[in-house]
Protein backbone atom coordinates (compact mmCIF):
# COMPACT_ATOMS: atom_id res chain seq x y z
CA UNK A 1 0.00 0.00 0.00
CA UNK A 2 1.04 3.61 -0.38
CA UNK A 3 -0.16 6.68 -0.55
CA UNK A 4 1.32 10.39 -1.93
CA UNK A 5 -0.46 12.45 0.68
CA UNK A 6 1.45 15.53 1.41
CA UNK A 7 0.51 17.63 4.94
CA UNK A 8 0.48 21.27 2.91
CA UNK A 9 -2.29 23.38 3.43
CA UNK A 10 -2.23 25.74 0.62
CA UNK A 11 -2.42 29.44 2.63
CA UNK A 12 0.74 29.73 3.91
CA UNK A 13 1.43 32.10 7.65
CA UNK A 14 0.65 35.86 7.78
CA UNK A 15 0.88 38.48 9.99
CA UNK A 16 -3.22 38.14 10.27
CA UNK A 17 -5.56 34.84 9.82
CA UNK A 18 -7.85 34.79 7.20
CA UNK A 19 -10.90 35.42 9.70
CA UNK A 20 -9.93 38.47 11.80
CA UNK A 21 -13.62 40.62 12.11
CA UNK A 22 -14.69 42.07 15.09
CA UNK A 23 -17.20 39.03 15.27
CA UNK A 24 -14.89 36.10 15.00
CA UNK A 25 -11.33 36.60 15.12
CA UNK A 26 -8.86 33.55 14.86
CA UNK A 27 -5.51 34.71 15.39
CA UNK A 28 -2.26 33.39 14.85
CA UNK A 29 -0.34 32.34 18.41
CA UNK A 30 2.97 30.94 19.10
CA UNK A 31 3.91 27.99 21.58
CA UNK A 32 6.96 29.02 22.04
CA UNK A 33 6.65 31.59 24.82
CA UNK A 34 4.41 29.28 26.95
CA UNK A 35 7.00 26.26 26.61
CA UNK A 36 9.32 28.32 29.19
CA UNK A 37 8.52 31.40 31.17
CA UNK A 38 9.63 34.04 29.33
CA UNK A 39 8.83 38.37 29.35
CA UNK A 40 6.19 37.42 26.40
CA UNK A 41 4.77 34.29 28.31
CA UNK A 42 2.22 36.20 30.51
CA UNK A 43 1.04 37.78 26.69
CA UNK A 44 0.88 34.92 25.03
CA UNK A 45 -1.31 33.51 27.50
CA UNK A 46 -3.64 36.51 27.53
CA UNK A 47 -3.77 36.46 23.67
CA UNK A 48 -4.65 32.24 23.85
CA UNK A 49 -7.49 33.81 26.51
CA UNK A 50 -8.83 36.11 24.45
CA UNK A 51 -9.05 33.76 21.40
CA UNK A 52 -10.98 31.54 23.38
CA UNK A 53 -13.33 34.09 24.88
CA UNK A 54 -14.40 35.28 21.34
CA UNK A 55 -14.31 32.87 18.68
CA UNK A 56 -13.28 29.79 20.60
CA UNK A 57 -10.65 28.97 18.39
CA UNK A 58 -6.94 29.50 16.84
CA UNK A 59 -4.11 29.15 15.03
CA UNK A 60 -1.43 27.62 17.30
CA UNK A 61 2.22 28.29 15.46
CA UNK A 62 5.67 27.20 16.20
CA UNK A 63 5.37 24.02 17.62
CA UNK A 64 7.96 22.10 15.55
CA UNK A 65 10.35 21.58 18.64
CA UNK A 66 7.42 19.32 20.34
CA UNK A 67 5.90 17.82 17.24
CA UNK A 68 8.62 17.72 14.25
CA UNK A 69 7.60 18.46 9.89
CA UNK A 70 8.59 15.19 10.05
CA UNK A 71 6.65 12.96 12.36
CA UNK A 72 3.80 15.22 11.30
CA UNK A 73 4.18 14.14 7.67
CA UNK A 74 4.69 10.17 8.71
CA UNK A 75 1.49 10.25 10.63
CA UNK A 76 -0.62 11.41 7.70
CA UNK A 77 1.08 9.34 5.33
CA UNK A 78 0.35 6.38 7.75
CA UNK A 79 -2.92 7.38 8.57
CA UNK A 80 -4.21 7.47 4.75
CA UNK A 81 -2.23 3.55 4.45
CA UNK A 82 -4.43 2.68 7.22
CA UNK A 83 -7.96 3.72 5.69
CA UNK A 84 -6.54 1.87 2.07
CA UNK A 85 -6.19 -0.83 4.14
CA UNK A 86 -9.47 -3.93 3.27
CA UNK A 87 -12.68 -3.49 5.17
CA UNK A 88 -12.31 -6.70 6.47
CA UNK A 89 -8.72 -5.35 8.18
CA UNK A 90 -9.87 -2.57 9.63
CA UNK A 91 -13.58 -3.90 11.21
CA UNK A 92 -11.59 -6.56 12.58
CA UNK A 93 -10.24 -3.56 14.62
CA UNK A 94 -13.76 -1.90 15.26
CA UNK A 95 -15.02 0.50 17.90
CA UNK A 96 -16.49 -1.31 20.73
CA UNK A 97 -17.96 1.09 23.71
CA UNK A 98 -17.95 4.54 24.16
CA UNK A 99 -16.31 3.67 27.91
CA UNK A 100 -13.45 2.22 25.99
CA UNK A 101 -13.42 4.97 22.62
CA UNK A 102 -11.01 2.95 20.65
CA UNK A 103 -10.94 1.27 17.08
CA UNK A 104 -12.10 1.60 13.59
CA UNK A 105 -15.56 3.25 12.97
CA UNK A 106 -16.95 2.68 9.64
CA UNK A 107 -18.89 4.73 7.36
CA UNK A 108 -22.13 5.75 9.05
CA UNK A 109 -21.50 4.16 12.53
CA UNK A 110 -21.14 7.36 14.01
CA UNK A 111 -23.45 10.94 13.37
CA UNK A 112 -21.41 13.78 15.04
CA UNK A 113 -24.27 15.88 16.42
CA UNK A 114 -24.98 18.40 19.14
CA UNK A 115 -27.52 15.68 20.47
CA UNK A 116 -27.56 14.56 23.74
CA UNK A 117 -29.21 12.01 23.32
CA UNK A 118 -29.51 8.78 21.09
CA UNK A 119 -33.19 9.81 20.14
CA UNK A 120 -31.66 13.09 19.09
CA UNK A 121 -29.10 12.19 16.92
CA UNK A 122 -31.46 9.75 15.19
CA UNK A 123 -33.53 12.88 13.95
CA UNK A 124 -30.46 14.50 12.68
CA UNK A 125 -29.68 10.93 10.96
CA UNK A 126 -33.20 10.84 9.22
CA UNK A 127 -32.99 14.79 8.14
CA UNK A 128 -29.30 14.98 6.90
CA UNK A 129 -28.17 11.29 6.54
CA UNK A 130 -24.83 9.96 7.57
CA UNK A 131 -21.75 11.88 7.86
CA UNK A 132 -19.56 10.92 5.46
CA UNK A 133 -16.25 10.30 6.70
CA UNK A 134 -14.50 7.07 8.57
CA UNK A 135 -12.28 7.19 11.57
CA UNK A 136 -9.84 5.23 13.92
CA UNK A 137 -9.90 5.91 17.91
CA UNK A 138 -6.65 5.63 19.86
CA UNK A 139 -6.35 6.39 23.74
CA UNK A 140 -3.50 6.02 26.26
CA UNK A 141 -1.45 2.91 26.20
CA UNK A 142 -2.20 0.29 28.89
CA UNK A 143 -5.22 1.18 30.23
CA UNK A 144 -6.60 -2.15 31.77
CA UNK A 145 -10.03 -3.34 29.96
CA UNK A 146 -9.69 -0.86 27.30
CA UNK A 147 -6.42 -1.77 24.77
CA UNK A 148 -6.21 -0.12 21.87
CA UNK A 149 -6.77 -1.84 18.76
CA UNK A 150 -3.61 -2.09 16.72
CA UNK A 151 -2.87 -3.22 13.18
CA UNK A 152 0.76 -4.49 14.32
CA UNK A 153 0.03 -8.30 14.01
CA UNK A 154 -1.51 -7.59 9.91
CA UNK A 155 2.01 -6.84 8.48
CA UNK A 156 5.42 -4.92 9.22
CA UNK A 157 3.45 -1.49 8.06
CA UNK A 158 0.98 -2.07 10.62
CA UNK A 159 4.06 -2.34 13.05
CA UNK A 160 5.26 0.74 11.71
CA UNK A 161 1.77 2.61 12.63
CA UNK A 162 1.42 1.69 16.17
CA UNK A 163 4.73 3.08 17.01
CA UNK A 164 4.26 6.49 14.80
CA UNK A 165 1.09 6.74 16.78
CA UNK A 166 2.20 6.36 20.21
CA UNK A 167 4.90 8.46 19.38
CA UNK A 168 2.16 11.10 18.31
CA UNK A 169 -0.17 10.55 21.00
CA UNK A 170 2.74 11.75 23.66
CA UNK A 171 3.92 14.86 21.59
CA UNK A 172 0.17 15.67 21.81
CA UNK A 173 -0.29 15.60 25.58
CA UNK A 174 2.58 17.78 25.49
CA UNK A 175 0.92 20.40 23.83
CA UNK A 176 -1.91 19.94 26.08
CA UNK A 177 -0.58 20.40 29.15
CA UNK A 178 1.59 23.79 27.70
CA UNK A 179 -2.10 24.69 26.52
CA UNK A 180 -3.78 24.18 29.66
CA UNK A 181 -0.44 26.22 31.56
CA UNK A 182 -1.56 29.19 29.13
CA UNK A 183 -4.54 28.97 29.96
CA UNK A 184 -3.80 29.32 33.74
CA UNK A 185 -2.00 32.11 33.29
CA UNK A 186 -4.68 33.68 31.49
CA UNK A 187 -7.11 33.11 34.42
CA UNK A 188 -4.81 34.41 36.90
CA UNK A 189 -4.27 31.25 38.25
CA UNK A 190 -1.31 29.46 39.35
CA UNK A 191 0.58 28.23 36.09
CA UNK A 192 0.60 25.12 37.11
CA UNK A 193 -2.90 25.03 38.33
CA UNK A 194 -4.10 22.56 35.28
CA UNK A 195 -1.34 20.10 36.44
CA UNK A 196 -2.86 17.47 38.27
CA UNK A 197 -5.72 17.26 35.76
CA UNK A 198 -4.20 16.26 32.90
CA UNK A 199 -1.51 13.51 34.15
CA UNK A 200 -2.86 10.62 33.17
CA UNK A 201 -3.65 11.83 29.74
CA UNK A 202 -6.81 10.13 28.83
CA UNK A 203 -6.61 11.88 26.04
CA UNK A 204 -8.39 11.10 22.16
CA UNK A 205 -6.18 10.52 18.88
CA UNK A 206 -8.65 10.48 16.33
CA UNK A 207 -7.49 10.04 12.48
CA UNK A 208 -10.06 10.82 9.62
CA UNK A 209 -10.33 10.09 6.31
CA UNK A 210 -13.71 11.53 4.58
CA UNK A 211 -13.83 9.84 1.17
CA UNK A 212 -13.84 11.35 -2.54
CA UNK A 213 -17.04 12.37 -3.24
CA UNK A 214 -18.87 12.27 -6.94
CA UNK A 215 -20.37 15.40 -8.17
CA UNK A 216 -24.15 16.11 -6.43
CA UNK A 217 -23.29 13.92 -3.66
CA UNK A 218 -23.26 16.38 -0.91
CA UNK A 219 -27.30 17.26 -2.04
CA UNK A 220 -27.05 20.73 -2.10
CA UNK A 221 -25.72 21.03 1.19
CA UNK A 222 -27.73 18.44 3.05
CA UNK A 223 -25.34 16.06 3.32
CA UNK A 224 -22.10 16.61 5.33
CA UNK A 225 -18.52 15.21 5.93
CA UNK A 226 -19.34 16.21 9.80
CA UNK A 227 -22.25 17.42 11.10
CA UNK A 228 -22.50 20.22 13.64
CA UNK A 229 -21.30 20.01 17.20
CA UNK A 230 -19.08 21.12 20.17
CA UNK A 231 -16.50 19.31 21.33
CA UNK A 232 -16.57 17.47 24.83
CA UNK A 233 -13.64 17.74 26.35
CA UNK A 234 -11.01 20.54 27.28
CA UNK A 235 -9.32 21.10 24.24
CA UNK A 236 -8.89 19.80 20.59
CA UNK A 237 -5.45 20.13 17.99
CA UNK A 238 -6.63 19.76 14.64
CA UNK A 239 -4.20 18.68 11.88
CA UNK A 240 -5.58 19.21 8.72
CA UNK A 241 -4.95 19.14 4.99
CA UNK A 242 -5.11 21.40 1.96
CA UNK A 243 -8.80 20.15 1.33
CA UNK A 244 -10.75 22.53 3.21
CA UNK A 245 -14.26 22.55 4.14
CA UNK A 246 -13.97 23.51 8.03
CA UNK A 247 -16.56 25.91 9.02
CA UNK A 248 -17.20 27.51 12.61
CA UNK A 249 -20.39 29.07 13.42
CA UNK A 250 -20.79 32.67 14.21
CA UNK A 251 -24.18 35.12 15.12
CA UNK A 252 -24.63 35.34 11.27
CA UNK A 253 -23.93 32.06 9.72
CA UNK A 254 -21.08 29.77 9.23
CA UNK A 255 -17.37 30.91 8.02
CA UNK A 256 -14.66 28.81 6.41
CA UNK A 257 -11.88 28.08 8.53
CA UNK A 258 -8.71 27.85 5.95
CA UNK A 259 -5.81 25.86 6.02
CA UNK A 260 -2.70 27.74 7.16
CA UNK A 261 0.87 25.89 6.64
CA UNK A 262 2.57 25.22 9.52
CA UNK A 263 -0.29 25.53 12.19
CA UNK A 264 -2.21 23.48 14.27
CA UNK A 265 -6.30 24.90 14.70
CA UNK A 266 -7.23 24.82 18.04
CA UNK A 267 -10.74 24.75 20.09
CA UNK A 268 -12.13 25.03 23.46
CA UNK A 269 -14.30 22.39 24.10
CA UNK A 270 -17.33 21.77 26.74
CA UNK A 271 -15.83 21.43 29.64
CA UNK A 272 -13.29 23.84 29.71
CA UNK A 273 -16.51 25.93 29.09
CA UNK A 274 -17.75 24.48 31.99
CA UNK A 275 -14.69 25.05 33.99
CA UNK A 276 -14.55 28.66 33.18
CA UNK A 277 -18.34 29.20 33.66
CA UNK A 278 -18.77 29.97 30.11
CA UNK A 279 -15.85 32.81 30.23
CA UNK A 280 -14.34 30.46 27.68
CA UNK A 281 -16.75 29.54 24.31
CA UNK A 282 -16.88 26.27 23.11
CA UNK A 283 -18.17 26.55 19.72
CA UNK A 284 -20.00 24.80 17.22
CA UNK A 285 -18.61 23.59 13.83
CA UNK A 286 -19.03 21.19 11.29
CA UNK A 287 -17.14 19.68 8.09
CA UNK A 288 -19.15 20.27 4.71
CA UNK A 289 -18.44 20.59 1.13
CA UNK A 290 -15.02 22.29 0.26
CA UNK A 291 -14.63 25.17 -1.97
CA UNK A 292 -14.70 22.86 -5.55
CA UNK A 293 -10.70 23.54 -7.57
CA UNK A 294 -10.07 22.97 -11.23
CA UNK A 295 -12.02 20.52 -12.63
CA UNK A 296 -13.07 19.59 -9.79
CA UNK A 297 -16.70 20.61 -10.53
CA UNK A 298 -17.11 17.66 -12.92
CA UNK A 299 -14.79 15.24 -11.19
CA UNK A 300 -15.98 15.37 -7.49
CA UNK A 301 -14.39 16.02 -4.55
CA UNK A 302 -11.18 14.30 -3.41
CA UNK A 303 -10.53 12.65 -0.27
CA UNK A 304 -10.37 14.52 2.77
CA UNK A 305 -7.74 13.77 5.94
CA UNK A 306 -7.21 15.18 8.93
CA UNK A 307 -5.91 14.10 12.68
CA UNK A 308 -7.96 15.40 16.15
CA UNK A 309 -6.29 14.89 19.09
CA UNK A 310 -9.43 15.18 21.96
CA UNK A 311 -7.81 16.66 25.24
CA UNK A 312 -9.85 15.51 28.09
CA UNK A 313 -9.52 16.52 32.03
CA UNK A 314 -8.27 13.13 33.25
CA UNK A 315 -11.31 11.04 33.48
CA UNK A 316 -11.66 10.67 37.16
CA UNK A 317 -11.50 14.52 37.96
CA UNK A 318 -14.88 16.49 39.30
CA UNK A 319 -15.25 19.29 37.09
CA UNK A 320 -16.94 23.03 38.60
CA UNK A 321 -16.80 26.47 37.60
CA UNK A 322 -13.42 27.71 38.98
CA UNK A 323 -13.28 30.13 41.76
CA UNK A 324 -13.68 33.78 40.03
CA UNK A 325 -15.74 33.01 37.41
CA UNK A 326 -19.21 32.78 39.45
CA UNK A 327 -18.78 34.46 42.47
CA UNK A 328 -21.47 38.06 43.46
CA UNK A 329 -22.15 39.78 39.94
CA UNK A 330 -21.28 36.98 37.60
CA UNK A 331 -24.25 35.40 38.51
CA UNK A 332 -23.38 32.20 39.77
CA UNK A 333 -22.56 28.97 38.45
CA UNK A 334 -24.07 28.31 35.14
CA UNK A 335 -23.45 24.17 35.32
CA UNK A 336 -23.48 21.42 37.84
CA UNK A 337 -20.28 19.90 39.05
CA UNK A 338 -19.41 16.77 36.43
CA UNK A 339 -17.19 13.74 36.42
CA UNK A 340 -15.00 14.57 33.18
CA UNK A 341 -15.41 10.54 32.42
CA UNK A 342 -19.13 10.19 32.67
CA UNK A 343 -19.54 13.07 30.82
CA UNK A 344 -17.51 11.98 27.86
CA UNK A 345 -19.15 8.85 27.74
CA UNK A 346 -22.61 10.38 28.00
CA UNK A 347 -21.86 12.78 24.96
CA UNK A 348 -19.88 9.76 23.00
CA UNK A 349 -23.09 7.03 23.41
CA UNK A 350 -25.74 9.31 21.73
CA UNK A 351 -23.52 9.55 18.62
CA UNK A 352 -23.53 5.53 17.68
Amino acid sequence: MSSSLTFAPTATLSSEAPISNSELPIPLISLQPLLSLSPSTQETAQSLLSAFRTSGFLYLTDFSSVIPPSLLASVFEQSARFFSRSLTQKDSLAWTTARSNRGYVCMGREKVSQGMTKEDVAKEREGGGEDLKESFEIGREFEEGHENRWPDNFDVEGAEFKLTMLGFFERCKEVHAVLMRGIALGMGLEAGFFEDYVTTGDNTLRLLHYPPVAPGGFDGGKRVRAGAHTDYGSVTLLFQDQRGGLQVERPDGWVDVVPIEGSIIVNAGDLLARWSNDLIRSTKHRVVEPPLKGKESEEGHPARYSVAYFCNPDFHKWIEALPGTWEGEKGGKRYEGVNSGEYLIKRLSATY
